[in-house]
């Protein structure tokens, strides 16, 4: 039977790839600042209000799997440096989707997997399995096929500002995802609770952003309002709920739980080929085949 923590990885998986779709609807000739302030808005605002009900509402009527801990100072300031981590990754991903196609910006960033290893590797001593080394290898031949087919579509992976902010942008997620584990296991801190205050702490983060494009650039790169903005809020509160809540289970490893739900990448990759019209999908489905394969493949050897 498939333990409960695998199921809601995958189905995080689901909501994250409409997550990532969204986005690219969102930020397509549009101005990137307001479109990243406007949904950390909207997650950030569901989120005060539900603290606002659940001040104003006994602890017995409040849905226990929405109820926010109390928490001490240094566990405030523990949950802002993860909103900051996270803000610095999604306004690079903001960035760079606007100029990629969804086709290749969502695959680049399902490399993240790999950069969680790396970086367990380097910074918690630990040594990758064979089979997580297989795994490496079948992602990075993807990756460096995907390259090829980018060039007939005129991206240059060496020297394309999309292209490296993404890389940037998944390396950054690759320590948000190490950070997490840290949250909720070592500190013991709930789902609701983390999610909440980060929902928060990241309007907070990402104002500079928008403040700079409002004194300077608002004009020359106006932003126009899509319903598709609430939809990145929406999906992406639902897809880190489901995320954390797999990340809280004592046995859940997030050498699993990160490769799958880096899948996301073959949901966003499906809706790029049948809605954004996005070119090359024959080419680019083989070379999302080999990164999918090896993401399952370094969640297999982790165990």
């Amino acid at each position: 039977m498939i333990p409960s923590w695998i199921l809601l990885a995958i189905f995080s998986a689901g909501l994250l790839g409409i997550y990532d779709a969204a986005k690219k609807s969102s930020v397509k000739d549009n101005a990137v600042p307001p479109v990243l302030m406007s949904a950390v808005c909207i997650g950030g605002g569901i989120w005060a209000m539900l603290l606002l009900a659940q001040w104003l509402c006994p602890s017995s009527m409040f849905p226990s799997m929405l109820l926010v801990d109390q928490l001490a100072l240094k566990m405030h300031a523990a949950i802002l440096l993860k909103a900051l981590i996270v803000g610095v990754s999604w306004t690079l991903a903001y960035f760079s989707l606007k100029t990629l196609p969804l086709s290749i910006a969502g695959p680049m960033r399902a490399m993240g997997p790999v950069w969680t290893i790396v970086l367990a590797t380097t910074l918690l001593g630990e040594r990758p399995t064979t089979a997580q080394w297989l795994g490496i290898a079948l992602v990075m031949f993807g990756f460096m096929a995907m390259s090829r087919v980018g060039r007939r579509e005129g991206i240059d992976f060496r020297r394309d500002r999309g292209v490296l902010a993404m890389f940037v942008a998944t390396i950054v997620g690759a320590c948000s995802g190490l950070y997490d584990k840290l949250l909720l296991q070592q500190m013991e801190l709930s789902v609701p609770t983390v999610q909440a205050w980060f929902s928060i702490y990241l309007v907070l983060v990402i104002s500079p952003l928008w403040l700079y494009w409002w004194m300077r650039d608002r004009e020359r790169r106006p932003f126009r309002w899509r319903n598709s903005v609430i939809a990145i809020a929406v999906f992406l509160l639902a897809a880190d709920f489901v995320y954390f809540a797999a990340l809280a289970n004592p046995q859940a490893l997030v050498s699993i739980v990160s490769p799958i739900r880096r899948l996301a990448a073959v949901v966003s990759f499906l809706i790029a080929a049948f809605f954004f019209g996005d070119k090359n999908i024959g080419p680019k489905s083989i070379c999302v085949a080999f990164i999918a394969a090896g993401i399952l493949v370094i969640g297999w050897g982790s165990q």
